[in-house]
């Protein structure tokens, strides 16, 4: 993998607009999708996507002057860096078409691995519609129930980073509003408007006969597919949600009895609110489960307001444990997504992974661990259904560089190099880090982070040069995470540890 040449920081005062004036302004080329590109970890489709010539030489940058942050976008910049640093490094043409990220999901052709998982993302006709017209391949619908929905207002709270984009996202929304019947109404709807569209239709019950009954009903209304919502961490009621999906004996009780109403394959979304996931999908297997979805949120507090004392969000003055989302929450998923796929049990069960997926790269790695299918919801929440440009782009241009015919020849093939144990880790040998000298500027944040939380190994000297003592350093890499330029990177070659 080519290493990355544009920064996001490039990109920071971006606001990646609705209807953006730099496409407006520019008569010959996209500048907002370029950006949203390269944001989206995807310069190299974008690069691919640019015309023989580049028409920012000759121009004024008329771009930068019609941004709402006018004069703070270096627009022209990053576009002549993409002709001049990227478009030479490209190994192969843009794929003509997207033929090889179709896959399926228990044998259920889908035209992408992309949905929009089951939230206020996909809460009605309109909102399904907009993404399928977008390019998403279907839409695990909000959840589906039989009990009357009444939401807090306010809702949502977030942690930002210091870019001022949301990194960690938490809410304390719960299931559809709608009654039953208005959303039987929609299934209907979306499968006449969109009949290639997968439709998950997420439900929930109270007890074996609610469960029964509207999985019956999902599938005679045109759902594809069923999944058990054992996960949502926000219910009024207690037993319900993430009640159930902590309780393997319920998951296997429940999900027998969705599978008694429909014949259509269910998938079962369990929660990550617990120490290990398998018991509760083994249980969903015995119950008759096609497949999973994980994870849902997790149960947080965001932070608590230091003038008020009320954690967040404030609902007149209380709050209450909510789900965490966003892409801080991707190691998590990860590392849930390989105990599944790792498990010989669950052997053959599609896997629809999700959490904190923002970008095609994000979504790779959940199929590297064993997913099928990816679901994705607060990267849409902030930037809106048009990520699926990029989603479907960046995956479909990785696989005309590996030579790759289908998206599921990726599937679980990082799952051998996981362990649940470091015992399998070798420890003989110490890789070094390595210094670009050019691209250092002597902040010496490297000396900082060794000097106060590793192993004083790196010196800088009086003219800001840097140095590492070999004889001290244990090849930790905690220097080359903190590096703002991402001057710092790992040896090639391996020395052996002294005795």
């Amino acid at each position: 993998m080519i290493e990355r040449i544009l920064y996001r920081k490039d990109m920071l005062k971006c606001a990646m607009c609705y209807d953006a004036p730099c496409s407006t302004a520019c008569p010959k080329l996209e500048p907002d999708k370029l950006l949203r590109s390269i944001w989206f970890d995807n310069e190299k489709v974008a690069a691919a996507s640019l015309p023989k010539e580049n028409p920012c030489i000759s121009c004024d940058a008329t771009c930068e002057k019609a941004c709402v942050r006018s004069g703070k976008v270096p627009v022209k910049d990053l576009i002549t860096r993409l002709y001049d640093e990227v478009k030479p490094s490209l190994e192969v043409s843009l794929p003509k078409d997207e033929i090889h990220l179709r896959t399926e999901i228990c044998g259920i052709p889908l035209e992408n691995p992309f949905l929009l998982s089951s939230s206020v993302v996909a809460s009605s006709y309109d909102m399904c519609s907009r993404a399928f017209e977008a390019g998403w391949a279907g839409a695990s619908f909000k959840t589906i129930c039989n009990f009357d929905i009444h939401e807090a207002s306010p809702r949502f709270s977030a942690i930002k980073g210091s870019d001022g984009n949301i990194i960690g996202f938490k809410n304390i929304e719960q299931l559809s509003d709608h009654s039953v019947e208005e959303n039987m109404e929609i299934f209907r709807h979306l499968k006449k408007t969109h009949p290639t569209k997968f439709i998950l239709a997420s439900i929930m019950g109270r007890n074996d006969e609610e469960w029964e009954t509207l999985s019956r009903l999902c599938e005679e209304n045109g759902a594809d597919a069923i999944e058990l919502n054992f996960s949502c961490p926000n219910m009024a009621e207690e037993g319900l949600g993430s009640d159930i999906g902590q309780d393997p004996e319920l998951v296997g009780r429940f999900t027998k009895a969705a599978r008694r109403g429909a014949t259509i394959p269910i998938l079962a979304k369990l929660t990550p609110n617990v120490a290990t996931m398998s018991p509760a999908a083994e249980a969903a297997l015995r119950g008759g489960a096609d497949g999973l979805s994980a994870i849902n949120t997790i149960k947080s507090i965001t932070g608590v307001n230091l003038h008020t004392y009320v954690a967040g969000p404030s609902v007149h003055g209380k709050s209450a444990l909510g789900g965490y989302s966003g892409n801080a929450v991707k190691p998590i998923a990860l590392r849930f997504m390989a105990e599944l796929g790792k498990n010989p049990k669950l052997k053959g069960m599609h896997i629809s992974g999700m959490g904190g997926i923002e970008n095609w790269s994000d979504a790779l790695e959940f199929i590297l661990l064993g997913a099928g299918s990816v679901q994705v919801t607060t990267a849409v929440m902030q930037y809106g259904y048009r990520i699926i440009d990029d989603l479907k782009a960046g995956l479909n241009y990785y696989l005309a560089e590996k030579a790759l015919n289908n998206v599921s020849d990726l599937i679980g093939l990082s799952l051998d190099t996981v362990s649940e144990t470091t015992d399998v880790l070798e420890r003989d040998t110490i890789v070094f880090p390595r210094f670009d000298k050019d691209r250092c500027i002597g902040c010496g944040r490297c000396v900082i982070a060794c000097s106060d939380g590793g192993h004083q190994a790196i010196k800088i000297s009086d003219d800001r040069k840097i140095s590492l003592d070999g004889s001290r350093c244990v090849g930790c890499h905690l220097c080359v995470l903190v590096c703002p330029e991402e001057a710092i990177g790992s040896s090639r070659k391996r020395v052996h540890r002294s005795k």
